[in-house]
């Protein structure tokens, strides 16, 4: 996973300045000294660029559809996440590739946003799903060993709904300004640091 150590995201314009600046990204390096599942869930999620950018994108690009997609995308995500991070959390087998698989979320979600892509709903809860079972297996693999797995599970999954509908809000919000060429400039940052990041996974 990427991490960005001290990040915050208290407005949308600090989160376009990230966009920008992808070369902060670096691995995961946990987080000593905290032992509350609840607290190592909640902060996994946000404590990576390259889950930060996928789950924001998610619901960007719900926005972006908007009709059931609105909804749909975004429980689509969360629904496949939960299940592929109890996978994570038991240990179940090995998933190949697993980091260049969510860089590619970010790099295809990015592409997404950047073209406004209006995929058939089933088509586009079956990528979305897809990328969100990676981003799951991650968060459930590295529960730490002192973490309650249901208390880890509610808080990751807490903060990806967070970021989920902060996503939608910025969405929505440019939708109302008439500005989502600017949505569209956000896909085009997010696919480049989903291509940094294949490179560096």
């Amino acid at each position: 996973m990427k991490h960005l150590s001290d990040f915050k995201t208290p407005g949308p314009l600090l989160f376009l300045a990230v966009l920008l600046l992808p070369a902060v990204a670096s691995a995961h390096p946990g987080l000593p000294g905290h032992t509350h599942g609840f607290v190592n869930g909640f902060a996994h999620p946000l404590s990576g660029l390259d889950h930060l950018l996928a789950m924001t994108a998610v619901g960007l690009w719900a926005a972006q559809r908007g009709g059931r997609a609105l909804w749909m995308v975004p429980l689509a995500f969360i629904s496949v996440m939960a299940s592929g991070g109890m996978l994570g959390m038991a240990g179940f087998g090995q998933i190949p590739l697993i980091e260049q698989a969510i860089a590619a979320s970010v790099l295809v979600l990015g592409i997404f946003l950047a073209v406004a892509a209006r995929l058939p709903m089933w088509a586009s809860v079956l990528v979305i799903g897809l990328f969100a079972m990676f981003h799951g297996y991650a968060h459930g693999a590295e529960m730490p060993a002192t973490a309650s797995g249901l208390l880890y599970g509610l808080g990751f999954v807490l903060a990806t709904a967070t970021l989920h509908l902060f996503g939608i809000g910025l969405g929505l919000a440019a939708q109302k300004t008439n500005s989502m060429k600017v949505v569209r400039c956000a896909g085009v940052a997010i696919a480049a640091c989903g291509i940094y990041l294949l490179f560096t996974a």
